[in-house]
């Protein structure tokens, strides 16, 4: 059977070095040292630390949890929105389709054609009216 074994390499190619992004500017130190040495960030942390920052740094934190958490509550009102105007929608063509339907139903010649079964037909004659008299009622 035959083992795995590993390569060693003398020289590193430069195919590879080029094709891998790197995180160091061009004089070789990463973004965030120069970042650091610039800000100077090491001289605030030299004896501790500072516990005087301490309500401000909750109150940026506190602020950032409420910005995502409002994010969070928008983008799902938004998705809320989106499936009850489908909801809408489907209901509006389902009671689109009801009303011509009842509308066919009830037309005259479809409500004689429902109760010839039952026996009844269609008047011939016209209505007429019924007159009382003033005293008679």
């Amino acid at each position: 059977m035959i083992e795995n074994k590993f390569k060693i390499r003398t020289e590193p190619s430069k195919r590879n070095s080029s094709t891998q992004p790197s995180a160091t500017t061009s004089n070789g130190s990463s973004m965030f040292s120069g970042l650091e040495k610039r800000l100077k960030l090491e001289s605030y942390f030299e004896e501790g630390f500072p516990v005087q920052y301490l309500p401000k740094i909750l109150f940026v934190m506190a602020l950032g949890l409420i910005y995502i958490s409002n994010t969070h509550y928008a983008e799902k009102t938004v998705r809320r929105i989106n499936s009850i105007q489908a909801e809408v929608e489907d209901l509006r063509a389902d009671y689109t389709t009801l009303k011509a339907d009842l509308m066919f139903a009830s037309k005259q010649s479809e409500v004689a054609r429902k109760v010839q079964p039952l026996g009844l037909k269609e008047s011939l004659t016209p209505p007429y009216k019924i007159e009382v008299e003033e005293g008679e009622y």
